[in-house]
């Protein structure tokens, strides 16, 4: 029995003994670890006061924050890779940006000292009674002198629109008056002739060209009657109407005029005068008389006749003629060509 209990005193001891050695070598826990890595990390100058956070997992530590500079970094690593039980350090340390320069203060500007006041002059008192207050001195009312003030340019006004053309229809009657005299006896085919524009030019109402502006035209056609017989002929044409510094061409009917006949007038003269002639010759030598009066008063009628042309047609200054446009007329409207001459009571 005694045997029994010395062999299991010593196993008792040994056990115990075992437990203590197996409890001293098991292996820290997380928070172990991140007590131990942060106390190292504090234990360096140039990381304390650095916001550097640890965290221990399993076996690794991760580092997290903001240091100076790259050695802090590697130092803090190497810390933490020191302590017993880290497996693995994930340095995720940041490096700061370098601090810029402090920027120098700007340069004090000396103020402009102000300008003595100016001393105000000394005034006289004026001795007044005793009875009366003393009047206060006026102060000093400065003058203003009011600026230039530059005159306002006038507004330039618009142009005028230009004006538009009109065309004036064919068939509208253009109304001359004639300048030249124009007579058959003298006329001769092709000549120019002047005259002036009688009526105004209207279209739909309103005036386009005022009457007074120059017109030509031309004769096409001029006969004169003969001394015993024939008919005079007169055509006239316009050609163009003068507008200020503008010509227009115009295209009309003719102005047509014929003067009578006097073939049968001639005779009936020649016929009195052999009757006339043969009375004269029969008082003065009977049959004989009156043969020879008849011829001679037939050769008297003759020369009556001769010595008068057949009727001429004569157009005399002033004279009005109508003509008919054949063509569209296209114009500008114009002033009256009166417009800004002096009247004559003006200027008198």
């Amino acid at each position: 029995m005694k045997a029994r209990a010395s062999l299991y005193l010593p196993s008792v001891v040994l056990l115990a003994v075992l437990g203590l050695t197996v409890g001293c070598t098991k292996a820290p826990n997380d928070a172990q670890i991140t007590s131990d890595v942060q106390n190292k990390i504090n234990t360096d100058s140039g990381l304390q006061g650095k916001s550097v956070s640890v965290q221990a997992s399993n076996g690794v530590v991760t580092l997290s924050g903001t240091v100076d500079n790259e050695n802090q970094r590697e130092a803090a690593a190497r810390y933490a890779s020191s302590v017993e039980g880290v497996k693995q350090v994930v340095n995720n340390l940041a490096v700061a940006a370098p601090a810029q320069a402090a920027q120098a203060p700007p340069a004090e500007v000396e103020k402009p000292k102000p300008a003595p006041a100016a001393r105000p002059r000394p005034t006289r008192a004026r001795h007044l009674p005793s009875s009366a207050p003393a009047e206060p001195t006026p102060a000093p009312v400065a003058q203003v002198t009011p600026a230039p003030v530059a005159p306002a340019t006038p507004a330039t006004p618009p142009p005028p629109p230009a004006p538009k053309k009109v065309t004036i229809p064919s068939g509208t009657t253009l109304s001359v008056r004639l300048v030249d005299t124009i007579d058959t006896e003298t006329a001769v085919q092709g000549q120019t002739f002047h005259a002036t524009l009688e009526s105004p030019l209207a279209y739909e109402g309103d005036v386009v060209v005022p009457s007074g502006y120059n017109v030509e035209g031309h004769i096409v056609e001029v006969k004169s009657a003969g001394k015993f017989a024939g008919q005079s002929v007169l055509a006239l044409q316009l050609d163009r109407l003068e507008v200020g510094s503008k010509y227009y061409s115009i295209q009309t009917d003719q102005y047509r005029r014929e003067g009578s006949s006097r073939g049968k007038n001639t005779a009936a003269k020649v016929g009195t005068g052999a009757a006339v002639g043969a009375i004269i010759g029969a008082i003065a030598g009977g049959g004989k008389g009156a043969a020879i009066g008849a011829a001679a008063g037939g050769g008297l009628g003759g020369g009556i006749q001769a010595a008068t042309k057949g009727q001429q047609i004569k157009l005399a200054s002033e004279t009005v003629l109508n003509f008919a446009l054949q063509a569209p007329l296209t114009v500008l409207p114009a002033k009256s060509p009166n417009e800004g001459r002096q009247k004559m009571d003006d200027s008198q």
